[in-house]
């Protein structure tokens, strides 16, 4: 399932979750609810956004990886790997 940044202007705060591609979340209260989290006095009909960027469609690992160049000082296929 792929994963979303989803963003509350009135904190500050961006939180992952996961969801089908044809859903969104458009409150704080409804994020907080399918994230696991507390709502901390936020008001749950504040609106929240989404963030730009690609969708992490994987595992079942919530967090998110950068490709790292491998210790030889090579990498796989040029741009193939998110390195160059």
């Amino acid at each position: 399932m792929p994963t979303y940044d989803y963003f509350c202007p009135q904190n500050g705060q961006t939180v992952e979750v996961s969801h089908r591609l044809n859903e969104s979340i458009s409150s704080w209260g409804e994020l907080c609810e399918r994230a696991g989290i507390e709502v901390n006095g936020v008001s749950p009909e504040t609106p929240v956004q989404r963030r730009l960027g690609s969708p992490y469609i994987g595992g079942a690992s919530s967090t998110k990886s950068t490709p790292e160049p491998s210790s030889g000082g090579g990498c796989c296929n040029p741009g193939g790997c998110g390195c160059h």
